[in-house]
Formats: C-alpha cells, structure tokens, sequence
C-alpha cells in the first residue's frame, strides 16, 4: 500500500486517503448497522437515507480495497511506463528491481508489527468488552487471549506467517488484503518486464486482456484492479491521450461527470436483495447480462464503479486536483496506518466507550451449560458521540505511526536494500575477456 519509491501521483495519493476513510466507515456500519448493507431492512420497508443509491457508497465502502489494488497496479507500473516511453529499458529493468526488493519488507514490517501490538492487546485483555458486545462483526472478527505464554507466542508466529501464506491473520482480520497486494505488485512487475518493449498501445491492450481474464477468473476486488490500474497508468502517460485532454475541453467536461457518476451508481449495488427496489433490479439486470454466470455481483459492482470513477478522474484534471490538496494528501499519507491500526481501536476503545468495561456474567441454563450475555448497544446517539472522539484519536494514532513507526521500517527496509544489492557492476561486461 504505501507508494514507496516507484513514483508518487499526488491525486493517486488523495485517491487513497478517501478509501482509507470509506474502509473505516465500512467497518463502522458493519459494527453497529449491518442492515445497511441489504437494500432496505425487510420486505415491506422503504429504504432508509443511507441505503439510497450514491449515499450508501459512502457506508458500505467496498470501493477501498479495490481502490487500493487499483493504486498498487498504478504505482508499480508508473516509473516503468515512464522510462520504456522514453526508451530506456534498461533503466525501468532496474528500477523495477529495486521496487520489488523494497515492496517485500515495506508491507511485511509494519503489518507483523502491528499484528504484534493487536496480539499484546489481546492477552492483556484489552478486547474483553468486544468478545461480550452485542455486535456480530466486533465479536466475529475480535480475537480472544490463549490460555498460557506458549500457546500466545505460537498463535503470534502462526498469524505473522499465515498473513502472508494463507491470507488471514487471528489477531487483524483486516490484514486478508495485504497477501493480494503483495501478489498483484509482483503480477504487475512480471507484465511489465514482458511488456517493456511493446508500443504502448499494445501494451493497454494487454493490460486490459489480463483486466478480461480476471473478470472471467471471477476476481473483482484485486485482480481486474491490479491490470486497469496499469493500462491508466500507461493512458495518462500517453502523448495522444494528454492531447484529447487539452484539445476537447468541452467532451472532458461531459465525460468526467458522466464516468464520475455512472462509476458511484454502479457502487451503490446493494450486497442482497437487489430485487426489491427498481433501480438495484434493473442494475442486477444489467451486471448479470454483462458478467458471466455465478459472478460475484457486489465486488463486480465496486470494482467497475471504481474504475469508472477513475476514468472520470482522468477526464478531469480540476478533479484530480482537488484530490490533491493538502487534507486528502494528509490522508493519504496515513491510509496505511488508518488501515491497520482502525480495527483494534475499534475492538478496544471504541468498544469501551460504547459498551463499558464491565460485561454481563454468565449464566447456566436449563441443562447446566454456560449461557454467554451480550452488553445491549447503548444507541446510535450514543455512537455518535464516541465517534466524534474516536475518528480524531484513530488520526491520531495513525499520525504516530507514520511519525515513527513508518520511518522506523523504511530505515530498515534500505539497510536491508543496501546490503543485499549488487550495485559493483553498473555497465554490462563482455561475457568474456576481450
């Protein structure tokens, strides 16, 4: 997720941070709403405010992780695109080189250490109140302490490694998208160093023939993100393409809002029940008539809204400015850190300030077995309140990360770049003596 060496877009930045703050949101209304998520709370209901087309965006914020893969495949492919435009091969080989060696420790160092504070939280039993609150997704995704050192230190390990193996950490539910990041960073390195001496707009068909395939291999959260992200890193480093931009003002003025809004509209797909409300039907219509059978129609949805409203923003440089500013930048210079760090704040503080710290004791029933009590949620005031508190001290705390725990890694990643590197030999030398 952090941009890192390989070439900082300052509105791929802002891009970011706004998805950084949908995830947080997500994870908010999945907490303490999840009605949300459905089309409208029951059969005979009317959907609510928050479950209207383009509102509900805002809420059910699947569009972040797809953000975010877009961005991975942008970034990586961007320093690359830039040197094989100008014909220097060699150089974006190389520099390609160096991305990747950095990637690896640059995602893995700070994901197992905050998979680290997650776990000393939880055997401290900073996350008690959370096992015994009456949300699902809090109890669901909480961890709950080991019964001896032994058994914490093992899960600890076991969660590190299986981040990166299997795609699922006990300690940081959060983390399953770090192993899918990580692998389309490399997929898209691959495709470069295949692609590095194609005319660019063969390699734009390519990237969207890979962009057909993973639509048909049914990934809409990564895969089809990693290969657009690529062919709009190439189209915004085309000459032709830039000229269209200056020559047709009026045509941008039309196409950005128009991408801009079909791409929310598509994001508004409900996650079910889409057939109780006309304008989710007709959409599931439309996406079971364009996507092959038995697709994953919500992350479909999010995806192709994602890309959509990308290419509003390319069609639109004033849009692209706006992300720019200094708040989105701010935000997107803690994304990272609000990504990890938002899901134990969420199981310790935020649940303290909601629920206490005092549970309700088990009890016995009828044949003797512990019965568990969850603590009732205090109400959606009360929520709104603590999260006029939390939201800043999430910010907060993300600020930290990046001021010293972020440094800390990068430091770390360049001594280990360094010391692995072969930089002895900058010029090729004959493979034998002249």
């Amino acid at each position: 997720m952090p941009i890192g060496k390989e070439g900082n877009v300052k509105w791929v930045d802002g891009f970011r941070g706004l998805a950084s703050s949908l995830v947080v949101l997500t994870h908010l209304s999945r907490s303490f709403d999840l009605l949300l998520f459905d089309i409208t709370d029951n059969d005979d209901a009317a959907p609510r405010v928050v479950q209207y087309p383009f509102i509900r965006v805002l809420f059910q914020g699947r569009i972040g992780v797809a953000v975010f893969a877009m961005v991975t495949g942008y970034v990586c492919a961007l320093k690359p695109i830039r040197l094989s435009h100008q014909g220097q091969q060699s150089a974006a080989f190389k520099s390609m080189g160096k991305s990747a060696l950095r990637r690896v420790p640059r995602l893995i160092l700070p994901a197992a250490f905050a998979t680290f504070l997650t776990w000393l939280a939880c055997q401290l039993g900073a996350y008690h109140t959370a096992a015994h609150c009456d949300s699902w997704w809090i109890r669901a995704t909480g961890p709950t302490p080991a019964p001896n050192f032994w058994h914490a230190l093992r899960s600890l390990l076991n969660s590190v490694i299986a981040t990166w193996t299997l795609g699922g950490n006990e300690y940081d539910a959060n983390q399953w998208t770090l192993l899918p990041l990580l692998l389309g960073s490399f997929w898209v390195y691959v495709f470069m160093l295949a692609t590095a001496h194609v005319r660019p707009r063969y390699r734009m068909m390519m990237a969207m023939a890979m962009w057909l395939y993973f639509i048909l291999a049914n990934d809409p959260t990564c895969g089809i993100q990693f290969f657009f992200g690529v062919f709009l890193s190439d189209l915004q480093n085309l000459p032709s393409a830039n000229k269209f931009l200056n020559d047709h003002p009026r045509a941008t003025r039309v196409l950005s809002p128009f991408f801009l809004v079909l791409g929310t509209f598509v994001a508004s797909y409900p996650e079910s029940n889409p057939e109780r409300v006309g304008w989710s039907r007709n959409l599931h219509a439309v996406l079971a008539f364009v996507l092959p059978a038995g697709s994953d129609y919500p992350r479909f949805a999010s995806g192709l809204g994602v890309q959509l409203i990308a290419m509003g923003l390319h069609f639109s440089p004033k849009m692209r400015d706006v992300l720019s500013n200094r708040a989105f930048l701010w935000l997107g210079k803690q994304s990272f850190a609000v990504y990890l760090l938002h899901g134990p704040l969420l199981r310790s503080v935020l649940a303290w300030m909601l629920y206490g710290f005092k549970t309700l004791p088990d009890t016995l029933d009828a044949e003797g077995q512990p019965q568990q009590h969850e603590t009732p949620f205090p109400g959606m005031m009360h929520l709104y309140v603590s999260l006029v508190m939390w939201i800043p001290l999430n910010y907060f705390a993300a600020h930290l990360w990046t001021t010293y725990v972020d440094p800390y890694c990068g430091e770390l990643t360049e001594r280990f770049v360094r010391y692995v590197l072969n930089e002895e030999q900058e010029k090729p030398q004959p493979l034998l003596p002249a």
